[in-house]
């Protein structure tokens, strides 16, 4: 019932993922979420970002930033790491993941998404088929809409751990 809202994958932050695994398995584009996946909502790059990308870049992965905020939200938090991105993408929509994998020069099957919201994030990348990862919210969730929707996600992750025996 809820199989399109499953990830492929969890982890508890985007700083811990073994990228240089997913290298080895032959992927090499990344497309990041920003808000709460990176840091918290409406904050800037940090020192740990930024090392995360530069690392990133320096394994050979094109890395791509695919967010519903405005140009200027993502534009300044792109400031210091310079990086491709895609705003205003409408998740769940399939258009902004496709742009930002003909962005990158890359295949739908060497890209993987991380995202922390279910409901947009890992929705819309099962739906372009790319493997994901849905890592746990940075920060406090501010607006209202995503409040709600994180009371429907511990429904839809309840009957997803359940299938998988996933104890996170």
């Amino acid at each position: 019932m809820f199989q399109k809202l499953y990830p492929d994958e969890c982890a508890d932050s985007a700083y811990v993922i073994d990228y240089k695994a997913l290298y080895g398995q032959g992927y090499r584009g990344l497309l990041f979420d920003v808000d709460n996946t990176l840091v918290e909502h409406g904050a800037d790059a940090d020192a740990r970002t930024i090392e995360l990308m530069t690392n990133l870049k320096q394994t050979g992965f094109q890395i791509c930033l695919i967010s519903n905020n405005s140009e200027e939200r993502v534009k300044r938090f792109n400031r210091d790491i310079q990086v491709n991105y895609i705003y205003k993408a409408n998740k769940p929509s399939t258009k902004g993941y496709y742009k930002a994998i003909a962005t990158m020069k890359i295949t739908v099957s060497a890209a993987v998404f991380i995202g922390d919201q279910l409901f947009t994030d890992i929705y819309g990348a099962n739906r372009a088929s790319i493997k994901n990862f849905f890592v746990k919210p940075i920060g406090p969730e501010k607006e209202i809409q995503i409040i709600a929707k994180r009371y429907m996600e511990r429904i839809v992750l309840y009957f997803y751990r359940r299938k998988y025996n996933d104890k996170r």
